[in-house]
């Protein structure tokens, strides 16, 4: 394995932003939650209809960005599917898919794993250090 892609090669950055992903997918509903709440209160304690309206308008556009960040996923994969059916395989960018992806999947792993190899060959070379 003297010669990994670029997506080989760098799969730990496309695990990094993988996990940034994920991260997202969590957090953004916990903000959309917390500033809905704010909001309504402040609307609710102004006691005014055109403060409760743009209250509802600013959750309505926040829920609306939420769903968008859910779907990068299925946008991202989409893609790679089009790439492969433009260049007839997919071998090439499949570490940049599953890690990005996928980024805790064993797979992934292994990918980084072999990067690292391919880096340093002698710490994956299966030898045991018995000096010192």
């Amino acid at each position: 394995m003297d010669n990994l892609n670029f997506c080989g090669r760098t799969s730990a950055i496309w695990q990094f932003v993988g996990y940034g992903l994920f991260a997202l997918k969590i957090l953004i509903p916990l903000i959309i939650i917390i500033l809905g709440i704010i909001d309504f209160a402040k609307a609710v304690g102004s006691n005014k209809d055109e403060e409760m309206r743009t209250a509802a308008m600013s959750i309505l556009k926040r829920v609306i960005l939420g769903i968008v960040i859910f779907f990068i996923p299925t946008i991202i994969s989409v893609l790679f599917d089009l790439l492969e059916n433009f260049t007839g395989s997919l071998d090439a960018i499949s570490a940049c898919e599953t890690c990005l992806l996928n980024p805790t999947s064993e797979t992934c792993e292994e990918y980084i794993s072999d990067a690292e190899c391919a880096r340093n060959p002698s710490a994956c070379s299966g030898t045991v250090n018995t000096e010192g």
